[in-house]
Formats: structure tokens, C-alpha cells, sequence
């Protein structure tokens, strides 16, 4: 089978190997799954690149992400299950062989139905991005008539957020940093978009919420805004983190302290069964509605996976980037 994968972490450019490896078999309990398309994350080219995680097999195929059709099941699995569209999540998390390659196997947990109307592209932005959405904006205890801070609006989860916590009937506030993305965060939903470098957060949010501020932050990058938190967040607010830019940072200890704020850390490879299947039926209800829009920004083919894997580290590209593999 075509595959991308590398073995010693590195720059994409310097490690990324594409070439032929051997098609994997299921285990028992596994499914095979012909890959249509990998998505490429954030977390996957940390990993590649060695400063998340060190490298841990003689030979690693990136990408957590991916969608494809099921060809083969391992003992325990039904039959009925070959030929089934699916999408795959957590394919690269503890284990050697993602989904950058035409056929990778998982449990068969970890490969969920995909609607026959929903594209392998859009299958293939579902296991990270979509699912971080679906429990971050579950852990927020959103409600309707709620007030959300989503920061990074037009970004791969915050997209997905936006809509997720819309469902539940929240008020969204979201920030971006140029009118483009403030365009692609309305298309998804928010009621209100704050454009960072042109405005002052603070000031926004209090107009818009009446002095009050929000009831929870969903924070993408805690140790560049946790200096923000005082000037957005209600007393006995929340704090949920998905993401951080740098391994500490400070945060506004006494104003959390004093005003009894919740911080709460989501690491989406990491749910327990009870959160993954809230989140699951979360994405599964929306899908079968029609209702999630998906922020596709790059599509390539499997050999330019190194292109990929830069688009992502410069931070230039506004969406999920995929790669397309049959």
C-alpha cells in the first residue's frame, strides 16, 4: 500500500518518507479500513516534529483522523460491517500506523458510520476537530440562553464549537483576527464577532453582555489569553482549555481564586467512554441533520504530505488541511 510515515522526529521536509508498505491485517476485534482521506492536525505534526512526544516505534504513519469504507474485520467483529462508510478517530494515538497511508486497521470502536451525504473530505475533519468541538462545548454545561467567549472563531474546532453550542441555544461571541475569518465565523453561526486587533475584548464583551460577562470561555490557547479571563468572565464562571502555545504561562491566579472560576482541561485522545459516546451522538445527531458545516481549507493528495504538514505549522491556513489518498 502507499503510505507516508517517518522514522526519527524532525522537520516534515527532512523525515517524511512516501513509498510502499505492506497492507495490515485486523486483529481480532479491528476493522480494516480503505482510506479515502487523512486529516491533518495540529497535534500530528507536533508529534512528528518530537515536541509534544518522542517518537516511540522504529516507524510511525501519521494522523489520528481519517475516512474510508471498511474492507476487512478481525474475529469478533460482524461481517455486516465490510463495505460500511466510515470515519476513524484516535487511528495514531498509541499506536505505530495512522491513517496516512491507503489502509490502516483500529479497533473497531474507533471507525463510526458516515453518512452517505457527508464527504470522505468532511469525514476526515470529524475525529479531532469535530469531537474536541462536541465535548468542550458539553463540558461548558452549555445552555440555552447561555453566553459563550469561543476564541479563534474561524479555527478547525472553534468552527465546529460555534455550531455545536448554536444547537444547545447559547449565545456565541467569538474572536478572529481579520475580517475574512470574522465572515467565516457568522457562516457558523455566532451571534457576535470581536476582531482582536482592532478592538478591545475586554470592552466588547462587557457591552455586548451588559456589564455581566460570559458564562464560559472556550479557550484555545490558554497561556497567550488567560490574561483576558478577568476582563470577559463571569463570577463563578468557566474556563474550558483544549489547547495551549507554550508548555506554561501565567494565569490570573487571584481573580480565579476570588470569584470562584472553574478550570476545566479537555484532552480530546484521553475522553472516557462516557464522553466520547456524548460526543459521538453529539456529531452522529448533527450529520444525520445536515446541520454541521465543515471548514475544508486545503485538500492535497497523500505525496504532498510535507506540504501539508507545514501548511499546518505556519498557522497561515484558516480550517482543516487533508489529504487525499483514493
Amino acid at each position: 500500500m502507499r503510505a507516508v510515515w517517518y522514522e526519527r522526529n524532525g522537520e516534515a521536509r527532512d523525515v517524511l518518507t512516501f513509498g510502499d508498505m505492506p497492507v495490515p491485517e485486523p486483529q481480532p476485534g479491528d476493522v480494516r479500513v480503505r482510506l479515502a482521506t487523512s486529516g491533518v492536525n495540529p497535534s500530528d505534526v507536533k508529534a512528528r516534529a518530537g515536541r509534544t512526544r518522542k517518537i516511540a516505534w522504529p516507524r510511525v504513519i501519521p494522523h489520528s483522523d481519517g475516512a474510508g469504507v471498511i474492507d476487512a474485520v478481525g474475529q469478533g467483529v460482524p461481517a455486516s460491517r465490510i463495505g460500511e462508510r466510515v470515519w476513524v478517530w484516535n487511528a495514531q494515538w498509541k499506536r505505530a500506523f495512522g491513517t496516512a497511508a491507503e489502509f490502516v486497521t483500529v479497533p473497531a470502536a474507533c471507525a463510526v458510520p458516515l453518512p452517505d451525504a457527508v464527504s470522505f473530505e468532511a469525514g476526515a475533519c470529524l475525529g479531532i476537530p469535530a469531537m474536541t468541538a462536541a465535548h468542550v462545548v458539553a463540558t461548558a454545561e452549555t445552555w440555552a440562553g447561555s453566553t459563550l467567549l469561543i476564541s479563534g472563531g474561524a479555527g478547525a474546532v472553534s468552527h465546529y464549537a460555534i455550531q455545536f453550542a448554536k444547537a444547545r441555544g447559547a449565545v456565541v461571541i467569538t474572536t478572529v483576527s481579520s475580517p475574512a475569518k470574522a465572515e467565516m465565523a457568522r457562516a457558523a453561526g455566532a451571534d457576535h464577532v470581536v476582531n482582536y486587533r482592532r478592538e478591545d475584548v475586554g470592552a466588547a464583551v462587557a457591552e455586548l453582555t451588559g456589564g455581566a460577562g460570559v458564562d464560559a470561555v472556550i479557550e484555545l490557547d490558554i497561556a497567550a489569553n488567560a490574561g483576558l479571563l478577568p476582563t470577559v468572565l463571569r463570577p463563578k464562571g468557566t474556563v474550558v482549555i483544549y489547547g495551549t502555545g507554550a508548555m506554561e504561562g501565567p494565569v490570573p491566579l487571584y481573580f480565579c481564586l476570588s470569584n470562584a472560576i472553574t478550570l476545566r482541561f479537555v484532552f480530546v485522545y484521553e475522553l472516557s467512554d462516557q464522553e466520547r459516546a456524548v460526543a459521538l451522538a453529539a456529531i452522529s445527531a448533527a450529520l444525520a441533520a445536515g446541520g454541521l458545516a465543515h471548514n475544508i481549507a486545503e485538500v492535497l493528495p497523500l505525496e504532498a504530505a510535507a506540504a501539508a504538514h507545514e501548511m499546518v505549522e505556519s498557522g497561515r491556513v484558516v480550517g482543516n488541511v487533508v489529504l487525499r489518498i483514493g
